[in-house]
């Protein structure tokens, strides 16, 4: 039993079952067990690789994008550049990078941001970006971003952020806690809970008994904060996540450790969870502070942005092992059969700024 289930039991014990996004809290924030406040989940050597890990060129193709939409949005300056929930750093190195040579009036007069909570990530951030030219600011929230147009990136952010899960019984929907079950265990159960109809996917009526529907509060705060800036201030925000682009009913909690899924309650602290991320509340959100929202899967907007062409130019002066890789990791970030579909893009611009989703471009970048 890991130190922080062993604390969860305790808690359990005293006081009662706790819903799943407080479980989920816990696990993955705890300031002395937590997943992402202890360990390096990271990588190979972790237990799950993203998108800028793969490959340079999606933070290459990221970098394109914001740059495009800085464009099309009247080339504002003074402006901010800020990446959210920022890993350890590869995506933002990637795309200073790329707007160095891409842009150097934008790369030399933006200001550069991280927001990050964990100190540990912080610190690996500023290895990573160490080498930089830039000055990057790091800040916990974006509270205390300038206010002034910003240009923000968000990869695998939403997917954890803690949700509610709420289980049909009887004729409605209660909340689904984590309790005690007789051998003293972690376990699930239905609390007494209840959830507002209106929340509800449109194919909640017909739901069996035992279905699951995931409601994550968290995650639509998070979004009007950010559309709250754009909205007042300018600039773009640009979202990859896994989820899906329509509301439905469906457990998608899940544990990852060691690059394999295993039970969500088994090993808290020791394992990331992370929920599939609903881009259509998102989207909502965005919309509902006057702006535009427009979706895509990750596969598409990859090959929108060239990264086809791009491979092409990377293999161009290499050996065949080389290529086979790049090629690999095409397949990876956009194949249909891998990150390609299962990863959805939310895009969010002031109403009326033409969207640079799927706009070919040619660019200089480091090999």
């Amino acid at each position: 039993m890991t130190r922080l289930k062993t604390r969860i039991v305790d808690l359990i014990g005293a006081l009662g079952p706790i819903p799943v996004n407080e479980y989920m809290a816990l696990c993955l924030f705890d300031p002395k067990d937590g997943y992402y406040t202890t360990r390096e989940p990271f990588g190979a050597d972790g237990d799950f690789v993203t998108a800028p890990e793969i490959s340079q060129m999606f933070g290459e193709l990221v970098a394109v994008w914001l740059h495009q939409a800085w464009v099309a949005g009247g080339r504002p300056m003074p402006v901010s550049i800020a990446e959210i929930g920022p890993g350890r750093g590869t995506l933002m190195k990637d795309m200073l990078r790329t707007l160095s040579r891409l842009d150097p009036e934008l790369a030399n007069g933006a200001g550069f941001a991280m927001i990050e909570t964990s100190p540990r990530l912080t610190a690996v951030q500023k290895q990573t970006l160490g080498a930089t030219p830039f000055a990057v600011r790091w800040h916990e929230t974006i509270d205390t971003l300038p206010r002034k147009p910003l240009l923000i990136v968000g990869n695998e952010l939403f997917d954890a952020l803690p949700i509610h899960q709420f289980v049909r019984a009887g004729a409605g929907w209660r909340e689904r806690m984590v309790g005690l079950d007789d051998a003293g265990d972690l376990s699930f159960f239905a609390g007494v809970g209840t959830v507002d109809p209106a929340l509800l996917p449109a194919d909640a009526a017909g739901a069996p008994q035992g279905a699951i529907v995931e409601i994550a509060p968290a995650r639509s705060a998070l979004m009007a904060a950010i559309a709250e800036r754009i909205s007042s201030d300018g600039g773009a925000g640009l979202f990859l996540d896994y989820g899906h682009l329509q509301p439905g009913v469906g457990d998608t909690l899940q544990a990852l450790r060691r690059h394999d899924h295993e039970d969500v309650l088994a090993n808290p602290g020791e394992a990331d969870l992370t929920a599939h991320v609903d881009f259509s509340v998102l989207a909502a959100t965005v919309r509902a502070y006057g702006l535009d929202a427009h979706l895509s899967t990750q596969g598409n907007f990859l090959l929108g942005m060239g990264i086809l062409e791009r491979a092409g130019r990377l293999g161009a002066d290499v050996g065949q092992a080389a290529r086979d890789k790049i090629a690999g990791d095409v397949e990876r970030l956009a194949g249909p059969q891998a990150m390609g579909e299962l990863f959805k893009v939310l895009a969010v611009l002031p109403r009326g700024v033409a969207a640079p989703l799927f706009a070919q471009t040619r660019f200089a970048t480091a090999d």
